[in-house]
């Protein structure tokens, strides 16, 4: 196992396309060569939940530990990751003061899923959200939640990004929702770089850690930094007739459905930041198109996601929305349900 994985790292190299887990440890690696530290727990960090991350290789007949990132030839930045005790309330806890009082040191804490945040929900609403405004004292603590609707079932699709966004006021916290590996490493690197410190709430993929098109080349790591929106290279401006914005994994169901029948009637915006919301590069790309058919898709629920917070903002052409009708769960429990539902997002989407 270990061999066919660094193989296929090998490969990333040679083929120039970076997976996920690659733009995640060249983020890590590139920070403790310039001597910053970095610090990650969670319930299952060391080899990632959906088994990307392997940042910690086990010889399986001694169970002997080979950590490659501490291994970099930092001088002074450390390299530390640990698989915690089954309580988010402890081990976010922990990791809250950990980061406020190390501010050299990117702090991580992940969810085994994103909805599992849930049990620290104290420390997210006393201290995450509001320290700052109560006490001023500021925090880059990075939290990582996975998620996304693949038909896992309620618990184990949703990191109820509609709770973080209600807490979000004046630049309080980031909450963002990447596509793309090379993104992902710049706003990991942008955390130690800015010269303040505020608190990163990333909702990370599951399938989109394997998908064939969710990669990035080294050029797109090299040059430029965070896109807080990403523009649609394939519509034809002179032709779209609607306009769709989205946030994370279902931009790849919407590429699929445009690529494979040449819709370039429709542009598929991707909003990579949510909060703070950077509306006024949104009305700049908006700009482009002459239609005012803009919409906003989401797999969540109408009641949840970012439907909700986005009526905050006063756009220049009001969004209607495209996705699933409200309801008290995250997600059905059915696969097959769910990719009927799926499909009718899609359907409606490019239904113009």
């Amino acid at each position: 196992k270990v061999q066919k994985l660094f193989a296929q790292r090998k490969d990333m190299i040679t083929n120039d396309k970076y997976d996920w887990a690659m733009g995640e440890l060249m983020a890590y690696a590139t920070l403790l060569k310039e001597d910053f530290s970095v610090r990650m727990s969670g319930q299952d960090v060391e080899r990632g939940t959906f088994s990307h991350r392997h940042a910690v290789v086990k010889k399986e007949d001694s169970e002997k530990e080979y950590i490659p990132l501490q291994h970099t030839g930092s001088k002074s930045g450390t390299f530390e990751i640990y698989n915690s005790l089954l309580s988010e309330y402890a081990s976010l806890g922990f990791e809250y003061g950990y980061s406020a009082t190390a501010p050299s040191c990117l702090t991580i804490w992940e969810a085994q899923f994103g909805d599992f945040s849930n049990g620290a929900q104290i420390i997210i609403d006393q201290f995450i959200s509001s320290a700052e405004a109560k006490w001023g004292r500021h925090s880059g603590l990075v939290m990582m939640l996975p998620h996304g609707h693949e038909g896992q079932g309620p618990e184990h699709s949703s990191a109820r990004p509609e709770r973080y966004l209600q807490l979000c006021a004046n630049n309080n916290m980031q909450v963002a929702n990447v596509t793309t590996p090379a993104n992902y490493f710049h706003i990991l690197r942008r955390q130690m770089h800015r010269d303040f410190r505020t608190l990163l709430v990333v909702l990370t993929p599951k399938s989109l850690l394997r998908h064939p098109l969710c990669t990035s080349k080294i050029a797109e790591f090299t040059k430029g930094g965070f896109q807080e929106i990403i523009a649609d290279s394939f519509a034809d401006a002179k032709k779209v007739k609607r306009v769709l914005l989205c946030t994370g994994k279902i931009y790849y169901d919407l590429l699929q459905e445009q690529q494979e029948n040449q819709r370039t009637d429709v542009a598929i915006v991707r909003i990579e930041q949510i909060y703070p919301f950077p509306q006024e590069q949104l009305e700049k790309e908006l700009s482009k198109y002459k239609t005012k058919d803009i919409v906003w898709v989401q797999e969540e629920p109408k009641n949840m996601g970012t439907w909700t917070f986005l009526s905050r903002y006063d756009f220049a052409n009001p969004l209607s929305y495209v996705g699933r009708k409200s309801s008290p769960s995250p997600a059905t429990g059915f696969k097959k349900v769910h990719d009927a539902e799926q499909a009718v997002i899609i359907k409606e989407s490019f239904n113009i």
